[in-house]
């Protein structure tokens, strides 16, 4: 196969990969939306235990980053991921591997799902909040988008340590 086949596979998997997060992102936000809102305003019946306090989901707008840093300059953010959005899909072009094409894929369909929301929700466009609704024990309300993020990142650190370069090739592995 040629390397250029190879880039026009890893871009289509980029591309599918991130419009699949981005379709279920957008997806349970507006379930979110119509059903865990609705149970957390005033009369509601709260949060969803689906596994005691270790998982529950809870409606969250989230006008900050984790740990509600930045809510003050959320226009910050959509700065932010526009720059990634950017720098992904020059990177994607130059792909010849698989692995990466998944973890630039899930990266970008994150990138987008939490920015149609910065761009479409109150207070204004670049500036709105992002529906968060999954709760663990000691941890800032997530969602969708940003399990894709973290999940990402953690696929890249992998490649990068198992030597596997994002053109394909694989790096030999240093003797101890």
């Amino acid at each position: 196969m040629t390397s250029r086949n190879i880039r026009s596979k890893s871009m289509i998997v980029v591309a599918l990969v991130a419009v699949a997060v981005i379709a279920l992102d957008q997806w349970t936000k507006s379930w979110a939306l119509s059903t865990m809102r609705p149970r957390m305003g005033v009369g509601g019946e709260g949060p969803i235990n689906l596994a005691g306090d270790w998982l529950r989901l809870s409606y969250v707008e989230n006008t900050g980053a984790a740990f509600s840093l930045g809510t003050g300059v959320t226009w910050i953010f959509s700065l932010i991921a526009i720059t990634v959005i950017t720098v992904i899909i020059r990177t994607a072009t130059r792909l010849g591997s698989i692995w990466w094409a998944v973890a630039l894929g899930g990266l970008l369909g994150g990138a987008i799902g939490n920015l149609i929301d910065r761009l479409t929700r109150a207070p204004g466009v670049g500036r709105g909040y992002v529906v968060d609704f999954i709760q663990l024990p000691y941890w800032p309300v997530f969602n969708v988008a940003d399990m894709c993020v973290v999940s990402s990142a953690i696929l890249m650190v992998a490649l990068t340590l198992f030597g596997v370069n994002y053109k394909g090739a694989v790096a030999p592995v240093a003797a101890a």
